[in-house]
């Protein structure tokens, strides 16, 4: 090791320092609000254009008929689980809007209303909530990925697809949607860290609503907020008021025109609540007061924008009666669509597996083929009782299995 002469004792040795191999970001720039930002309720709502005041409204008040639609259409036997979004149609809004068509979405199961916001066919949307067949829409065609049950395992395929279309030199962004508790997942952390790395054109939103089911943020996590942790991978963080669906635009503008502009990726925590309970199989009064949700409820995100938008004039009366005129066409059509009953074939259940179908696939394929084959068989006649019966049986399983998935 190279030595050199300490001036400050004479005839003393010390070693050099050695090279600095790490990266020198300033962390100041990185870190996110005190807190969380707000344009509803501030001097800044007058800035912006009032016809993105009116969408915004607009797409609000769909968001929260369709959530008290897919509710019931859950109770009535039609939605075989819905996860609501209701209080969270702020975040859920935004994040759809401010993308470009050939940019990507990647919810995550809660997402089905940001995944109708651009622009997916609703009943497509609920056909895997639904459990006819597998994602229901095409993501290729509506850039949009399949909802994701597992929590934080669609972030690593979001930040693989940004990588890989900056490689091609495609002008695509990637935004990637989890709840709180997908934080708490080794994927989250996977895909932050080589996002920030590769500088890869990807928008992570979390929306915090304050539980991942049961557990509370506060045993998930002693971070200051959940933005705070992009400072660790060498990202921004932004802290918003995830109920104020005009700073929600503005700042996933912005993270989205900045991973375009090869800025690398960004962390948005959308401070928000789950006014419902965690799905229609959940019972929500064990883990959290009725006083808490009310305390949310003056917050609410469709209230607070109409509240606002009234009181500046962008909206009148008229424009709050049409909206919900709209939403309820928009329901009506949701109810239509799913009281017919989905035409499905058990062999349907192998496709889209792999893209290449595998022996064992297509052995069961096989297996299942013909016990449908000896199905119809037995109620032509044309087969003994016995084994009419047994393969009767058998086929019906697999039909059921198919309509689990």
């Amino acid at each position: 090791m190279t030595v050199v002469e300490d001036q400050g004792h004479e005839g003393a040795h010390r070693p050099a320092a050695p090279p600095d191999w790490r990266t020198r970001v300033e962390p100041g720039p990185l870190l996110p609000e005190t807190e969380p930002y707000r344009v509803l309720g501030t001097k800044a709502v007058e800035r912006v254009d009032p016809a993105l005041l009116r969408r915004l409204y607009a797409e609000l008040v769909r968001g929260r008929r369709f959530n008290t639609q897919a509710t019931a259409l859950t109770r009535q036997g039609r939605l075989a689980v819905y996860p609501s979004t209701t209080g969270q149609e702020a975040a859920e809004i935004a994040a759809a809007l401010v993308l470009e068509e050939r940019d990507w979405l990647f919810p995550s199961y809660r997402d089905t209303l940001a995944v109708i916001a651009r622009g997916v066919d609703p009943l497509e949307t609920l056909t895997l909530l639904r459990g006819d067949r597998h994602t229901g829409y095409d993501p290729l065609a509506t850039r949009v990925a399949p909802l994701s049950t597992p929590l934080a395992t669609h972030l690593p395929h979001a930040v693989g697809l940004a990588h890989a279309a900056r490689l091609r030199g495609d002008d695509v962004v990637a935004l990637a949607m989890c709840g709180d508790g997908g934080t708490s997942e080794g994927d989250f952390h996977e895909a932050l860290n080589f996002a920030a790395v590769w500088r890869a054109p990807v928008v992570f939103l979390v929306q915090n609503n304050g539980y991942a089911i049961s557990v509370p943020l506060a045993k998930q996590s002693a971070a200051p907020s959940l933005a705070h942790k992009a400072v660790g991978y060498g990202m921004p963080g932004r802290l918003v008021d995830g109920n104020d669906a005009v700073a929600m635009h503005e700042v996933l503008s912005e993270a989205v025109e900045r991973a375009r502009a090869g800025g690398g990726p960004t962390l948005v925590e959308a401070v928000t609540y789950r006014m419902e309970a965690h799905t229609n199989a959940d019972d929500a009064t064990r883990y959290r007061v009725p006083e808490e949700v009310e305390a949310w409820r003056a917050h609410d995100p469709v209230g607070i924008m109409e509240r606002e938008l009234l009181e500046h004039g962008v909206i009148d009366e008229a424009v709050v009666a049409e909206a919900k005129e709209r939403a309820e066409e928009f329901a009506a059509g949701l109810r239509a669509a799913l009281n017919e009953d989905a035409t499905l074939h058990p062999e349907r259940l192998f496709d889209h597996v792999f893209a290449e179908r595998t022996p064992q696939l297509t052995e069961q394929a096989d297996l299942l083929r013909a016990e449908i084959e000896a199905e119809a068989e037995a109620e032509t006649g044309s087969a003994a009782g016995p084994v009419a019966g047994s393969a009767a049986g058998t086929s019906g399983t697999a039909t059921g299995a198919g309509n689990e998935r």
